[in-house]
């Protein structure tokens, strides 16, 4: 699954053109409709509030094949314990994850301890492997926090990286304004542990049905299919909300 970032659709622009023409149209007289209107306005403000302050959509309230997909068999790509894994599946050259990584970056922030956020470059071949190789580089120097946004914008905004014939000398050259060694960097992006986690990734986006960046999936048990990044962090909402019930169940 891929998507643009976040648009008004034209089904839901239809949508509010429904509602809006189903306005209260009273045959009372002026006087006994001014007194209906000024009870019905009182009633919504009593409401309000309550409306401001209700939960999410229930987990149950989602639908599988429109919200997500159930992946047989299916596990996270990083277990831990007591955990609930929420895999953002990317690549630096999508323009698509450039225009989620805010979003995702704010919900993360807003995430309690027990929801892990693990990053997963697709390494789908060609421009998309030395981008996913100096993912797992920078992550081996813990330069991820520092750098991950920022490739993002040196890509789509800056135009300081192409997206097409990065080699690991000019890709390395970047991670140098973190304090990273140009040579070592390249060295790091063609090594045997990188390697290995390219491995590890192609595995899991195939045991998950990946197909398209960005896609996230949940407890390495269902693959959000919302189609704009509102969507997506809802949907991912309430299958987090669903495993966090699971788990509290489990311990009892």
């Amino acid at each position: 699954m891929s998507f643009i970032a976040p648009a008004v659709s034209l089904r839901s622009a239809f949508l509010f053109e429904g509602i809006l023409p189903m306005t209260f149209r009273s045959i009372l007289p002026i006087s006994r409709r001014t007194r209906f209107a000024r009870v019905a306005a009182t009633a919504l403000l009593a409401v309000l509030p309550l409306l401001a302050c209700a939960a999410p959509p229930a987990a149950d309230a989602l639908v599988a094949g429109k919200d997500f997909a159930l992946i047989a068999d299916g596990a996270p790509f990083e277990p831990r314990p007591g955990t609930i894994e929420v895999v953002e599946v990317f690549g630096y050259t999508c323009p698509h994850c450039a225009n989620f990584e805010p979003a995702l970056q704010a919900w993360k922030q807003q995430q309690k301890a027990d929801v892990n956020v693990v990053s997963v470059p697709a390494p789908f071949g060609g421009y998309w492997i030395p981008y996913a190789q100096a993912f797992y580089a920078a992550q081996s120097m813990n330069l991820v926090e520092r750098t991950h946004s920022d490739m993002f914008r040196a890509i789509h905004e800056e135009h300081r990286l192409p997206i097409g014939g990065a080699t690991p000398e000019v890709i390395a050259r970047f991670y140098t304004e973190y304090g990273a060694d140009a040579d070592d960097f390249a060295a790091l992006m063609t090594g045997k542990p990188v390697h290995a986690k390219l491995v590890a990734a192609r595995d899991f986006l195939t045991r998950s049905e990946v197909e398209g960046t960005p896609t996230i999936v949940v407890a390495g048990k269902y693959r959000v299919l919302g189609k704009t990044s509102q969507d997506v962090l809802r949907i991912t909402d309430a299958l987090v909300n669903r495993e966090r019930a699971a788990l509290a169940q489990r311990k009892k």
